[in-house]
């Protein structure tokens, strides 16, 4: 399986270890002071793309300095420079997954918007693409359909978030079971664990994330 990474530029104590360690293998999109970011670690990405506008004058030029391929947009815009990373990612590059880091933490209004943006038409048939990764969590995205997930190694908790109205969701052999249940509103089904190694789960209609998590 392939893979395209983004970096936003969200806090640094959010960062995964092995984000940290620069241990995260695949290419790379740098989403504004991402972009500052990656070149400090070393990597060069296929694009650089935002407003850059929580970058100073010499940062900037620095980056464009280092980066072939760079999309500047305004600051007054319809769109966050997230949103417009994924479009580019997505209709551009032609790989199996798309991980984001950097796009939790720090202000709740941009990780709401990041989080949510699976649910715009544009990217809804993208959504199981779609992974958002950071120090704690991993949360990934599936439509209707029967799933068997994988417990990650170093995380305790699983939880299953229902986006929108969600129909028959049925967790069958997790810690805490769910049968059937139709769910009419948005709400995480928090703190289920794995039994064993994998997990399995159900839905027919709606959008779920499926968050693993440690303290």
């Amino acid at each position: 399986m392939t893979h395209l990474n983004l970096l936003v530029g969200g806090p640094t104590s959010e960062w995964p270890d092995q984000l940290t360690a620069g241990k995260v293998s695949g290419d790379w999109i740098g989403v504004d002071r991402g972009t500052l970011r990656l070149l400090k670690m070393g990597i060069t990405p296929l694009v650089a793309i935002g407003d850059f506008d929580s970058l100073s004058a010499d940062e900037l030029k620095r980056v464009k300095g280092a980066v072939a391929d760079i999309r500047q947009a305004v600051p007054e815009k319809d769109e966050t420079d997230t949103q417009l990373a994924v479009t580019v990612a997505l209709h551009e590059f032609h790989y199996d997954r798309l991980d984001i880091y950097g796009a939790t933490g720090g202000r709740l209004d941009h990780f709401l918007a990041n989080f949510w943006i699976v649910l715009e038409p544009r990217y809804r048939q993208y959504a199981p693409r779609i992974r958002f990764i950071d120090k704690q969590n991993t949360i990934t995205f599936f439509a209707p359909g029967s799933y068997e997930i994988k417990k990650e190694s170093d995380k305790k908790y699983l939880a299953f978030v229902t986006l929108e109205k969600v129909d028959n969701l049925t967790l069958p052999d997790e810690k805490y079971h769910l049968k059937n249940a139709n769910i009419t509103r948005p709400i995480s089904y928090a703190s289920n664990e794995f039994v064993g190694d994998t997990g399995h789960f159900s839905f027919d209609s709606g959008m779920v994330a499926v968050i693993q998590s440690k303290d």
